[in-house]
């Protein structure tokens, strides 16, 4: 396992890193699946300790993700380990209709951190994420106050925004026109390739940068068939549609399934080490649920040519863009 700096921090963070939303579990909020599907909790805690033994260090969560289970089942199994560093989301919550609702209220605020250092069994988390703030929320300002109030009280030691999948501009801009945060979590994959103006610009600026769903739900691992079905308890069952694996399987097969056989490697660690082609990435969280899971996204990186790197990254003009769209269509 390599190891890069998470922006100006001093974290050093495992280049590949735990995505623990599905671990949560089945979660059903107000009729909306927020999970995927079943999970079995003793295969993710074999799976969070097959992690920390391949060399991942960095573990990536939200309160929201199976209602606080993920963080419930991290704290277990890691118990205030100081080698392992946490990452968390605050902001969205059960609202007293059932349905989902947003809150970044310093009261609220607050008293989640607390919350969700009790479920983690830890003193100190070491990255806080608002959970998809909008500029609205940022401009109202007591996000931002409880961030500073929590980094002070030591509840936390830094802080930033796991930002919106289609739009993550405004509210980046955002925290780096006021200097405020210490990184960013976003969307980014051969698919989805609209953060990178912000990875390079937040980069630049000192932020740590955490690539989210680089396998586009799975999509890109190349396993998915046109009639793939998705249990009703899994999000994908509302998000992936046919149309849009049969269009990303035409697209693998022509253009990327060569480079494979090129660099003797398969498709989800192309994909793994297209996003880590990008110095200004600190780490990429893939979901991982099973100790196979660790294993297919810790083997097989490879380092590929500028040329092959950018043929790649010029494929999401090209061929990426109207497949996108129509995932941005389905929400």
């Amino acid at each position: 396992m390599e190891y890069r700096k998470f922006g100006n921090t001093e974290l050093l963070v495992s280049e590949i890193g735990f995505g623990g939303w599905a671990i949560g579990g089945v979660a059903n909020v107000g009729g909306v699946e927020i999970g995927w599907g079943p999970s079995d909790d003793s295969v993710s805690k074999l799976a969070l300790m097959k992690a920390l033994d391949a060399g991942i260090n960095f573990f990536d969560t939200a309160d929201f993700y199976g209602l606080g289970h993920s963080e419930s089942l991290m704290g277990e199994v890691f118990r205030g380990n100081q080698d392992v560093l946490i990452a968390t989301k605050v902001g969205q919550k059960v609202g007293l209709d059932g349905k989902i609702a947003i809150d970044y209220s310093k009261e609220y605020m607050i008293q989640a951190c607390e919350d969700s250092l009790r479920r983690l069994k830890r003193e100190t988390i070491d990255f806080y994420q608002l959970h998809i703030a909008r500029v609205s929320h940022l401009e109202h300002g007591e996000c931002l106050e409880a961030m500073e109030v929590l980094q002070k009280q030591g509840k936390i030691r830094y802080w930033g925004s796991s930002l919106i999948t289609f739009a993550p501009d405004p509210e980046a801009e955002f925290l780096m026109n006021a200097g405020k945060g210490h990184g960013f979590q976003l969307v980014f994959n051969l698919i989805n390739q609209l953060a990178l103006p912000i990875i390079q610009e937040a980069g630049m600026n000192g932020y740590g940068i955490i690539a989210r769903m680089p396998l586009q739900f799975g999509l890109l691992s190349g396993k998915m068939k046109e009639d793939t079905v998705f249990s009703k308890d899994d999000h994908r069952s509302t998000r992936l549609t046919s149309e849009i694996i049969g269009e990303v399987n035409r697209v693998l097969n022509r253009h990327v399934l060569p480079l494979t056989e090129k660099y003797e490697t398969n498709l989800a660690a192309l994909s793994l080490s297209f996003i880590l082609g990008f110095d200004k990435v600190s780490t990429v969280i893939p979901g991982i649920r099973t100790p196979e899971h660790v294993r297919q996204n810790t083997t097989g990186l490879v380092r590929l040519s500028e040329e092959d790197h950018q043929d790649l990254q010029d494929l999401f003009e090209t061929e990426w863009m109207p497949i996108l769209e129509l995932m941005k269509a389905r929400g």
